[in-house]
C-alpha cells in the first residue's frame, strides 16, 4: 500500500523508542495536558450552559419576565389583557395581585412573595403547572382560600396536601387588644417543585381572594407578559406602557435577575479563557518536544538529505509527527468531555444523595446543570488542532534547514 515517505517517516518517529527518555516524556506531557485542557474547557462550558439554560427556563419561568401595572386596581383586567396580547413579541399575558407576608404552621414561620393568579391565564405564562408534585393550581378558587406552596417552603414548614397554614400579613389592624398583624388561614391545594430558589420564596393564591385580603376590590394589579424573546423585555415593556392611556408602569427580568445572568455570563467568558490558556501551554510543550526531537535526530535528517530528500519533506516528516500528538490529545480529551458533560449531573446528584451533602443549595438552582452543545465541541477541537498545527511549523522549518555535511561532520 502506497505511502507518501513524509507520513511513513513522521508516523514511524512518532512510534519509535526514543534514547533520549526526556524528550518521550515532554511529548506525553504535551499530549496529556491537551487532552486535559479539551476535556476540561467541554466540561466547563457544558455546566456554564446548563446554569445560563436553568435560570432562562426554570427562574425565568416563574418569576414574570415582564409586567405591566397600574397605580390603581384593573378593575377591567380582562380588556386590558387581550389589548396587551395583540403584541406581536407577546405570547401570553395573566392577571396578577401580590403581597408580602409570613407563613406560619406548626411552629415554624418564613417569609414569602404571595401571587394572586388566575389559573388558566397563569398557565399560558408559566411553567408551574408542568412542575406540580402534588396537587393542582385548577384548585384556586374564588372565596376557598387555597394556596399552592413550593417543595421546600413545605418541608422547612412541616406540611402536607390539604393542610392548614397561616398567612400573616405586616398590616396591623386595630383591635381592643390593641394593634395586631392581620391572620388568615390557608389550606394548602397544591405543592410544586421546580430545583430552584423559588420553591422558597413564592406562593400562589387566587386572584380574587388576593384582593379580598389586601381589602380592595376585585381585579388585578397588573398584567403579567410572556415573550418569544426574553432579551426584548425591557423594551416591548416601556413600547406597551407608551401605548396605553392611564398611569402605568414598566418593570421586566432583568431588574431582579439581570445581574445573576450578566455574572454567569462574564464567568463563562473569564472561565473559558483560563481553560483556554491550558490548551495554549499544550501547544507550546508540542513545541519543545518537537524542538528536541529535530536535535535528536540531525543524524537522521542529514542522511535523509543525502538520500535526496528535500527541505519540504524534511518540513512535512515534523510536521506529521507534531499533528498527531495534538490530534490524539485533541480527540481523545473530546472524547472524555463529551462524556463528563453527560454524567456530571448524574454524579453529583449521587454523591449529593449517598453522602447527604448540599453542594448547590447556596445557588439559585439547588443541583449542578449541564447542557452540551455541540457547537462549543467543534470550536473547541477546531482552535486545538489549529493550535497544535501551528506548534509544528517552527520546529519544522527549522529541522528542514540543517546542513548534512555539519550534522555529519563529527558522526
Amino acid at each position: 500500500m502506497f505511502k507518501p515517505i513524509s507520513l511513513y517517516i513522521g508516523l514511524r518517529y512518532t512510534r519509535a523508542r526514543r534514547s533520549n527518555h526526556f524528550i518521550s516524556f515532554i511529548a506525553l506531557v504535551s499530549m496529556v495536558g491537551l487532552t486535559l485542557g479539551v476535556a476540561v474547557l467541554i466540561t466547563v462550558l457544558s455546566v456554564m450552559n446548563g446554569f445560563d439554560r436553568e435560570l432562562k427556563n426554570r427562574v425565568l419561568g416563574m418569576i414574570p419576565q415582564a409586567t405591566v401595572s397600574s397605580t390603581q386596581i384593573l378593575t377591567d383586567w380582562p380588556v386590558l389583557a387581550k389589548k396587551i396580547e395583540q403584541h406581536k413579541h407577546v405570547t401570553g399575558v395573566a392577571p396578577f395581585t401580590q403581597l408580602q407576608g409570613m407563613l406560619t404552621a406548626q411552629g415554624q414561620v418564613a417569609g414569602i412573595m404571595v401571587t394572586g393568579i388566575e389559573p388558566e391565564y397563569e398557565k399560558k405564562v408559566s411553567i408551574i403547572q408542568n412542575h406540580m408534585v402534588e396537587g393542582s393550581i385548577d384548585q384556586l378558587k374564588k372565596g376557598e382560600f387555597g394556596i399552592v406552596l413550593g417543595k421546600q417552603m413545605t418541608d422547612a414548614l412541616g406540611l402536607s396536601l390539604n393542610d392548614n397554614v397561616t398567612l400573616v400579613l405586616p398590616e396591623a389592624t386595630p383591635s381592643p387588644a390593641g394593634v395586631v398583624p392581620r391572620f388568615k388561614r390557608f389550606k394548602l391545594v397544591g405543592i410544586f417543585s421546580i430545583g430552584a430558589e423559588v420553591d422558597s420564596s413564592l406562593g400562589y393564591i387566587a386572584l380574587n381572594d388576593a384582593s379580598t385580603l389586601l381589602r380592595l376590590p376585585d381585579g388585578a394589579q397588573g398584567i403579567r407578559l410572556k415573550l418569544d424573546d426574553i432579551f426584548l423585555a425591557p423594551q416591548v415593556a416601556n413600547d406597551i406602557v407608551k401605548e396605553l392611556p392611564g398611569n402605568f408602569y414598566a418593570s421586566d427580568w432583568t431588574y431582579t435577575h439581570g445581574n445573576l445572568f450578566s455574572a454567569i455570563q462574564m464567568e463563562k467568558a473569564m472561565v473559558s479563557l483560563l481553560l483556554f490558556l491550558i490548551v495554549l501551554v499544550a501547544a507550546f510543550n508540542i513545541v519543545s518536544s518537537l524542538v528536541m526531537v529535530v536535535t535528536d535526530k540531525k543524524s537522521d535528517i542529514a542522511i535523509l538529505r543525502t538520500l535526496g530528500a528535500s527541505p519540504a519533506t524534511i518540513t512535512r516528516i515534523f510536521m506529521v509527527q507534531g499533528t498527531i500528538i495534538g490530534v490524539v490529545g485533541t480527540v481523545v480529551g473530546a472524547i472524555l468531555g463529551v462524556i463528563s458533560a453527560l454524567s456530571i449531573s448524574h454524579l453529583i446528584d449521587w454523591l449529593n444523595t449517598t453522602f447527604g451533602w448540599h453542594l448547590f443549595d447556596a445557588y439559585f438552582i439547588n443541583y449542578l446543570p449541564s447542557y452540551l452543545r455541540w457547537q462549543d465541541v467543534v470550536v473547541i477541537v477546531g482552535l486545538s488542532l489549529i493550535l497544535s498545527f501551528l506548534a509544528t511549523i517552527y520546529p519544522a522549518f527549522r529541522a528542514a534547514k540543517i546542513q548534512p555535511a555539519e550534522a555529519l561532520r563529527y558522526e
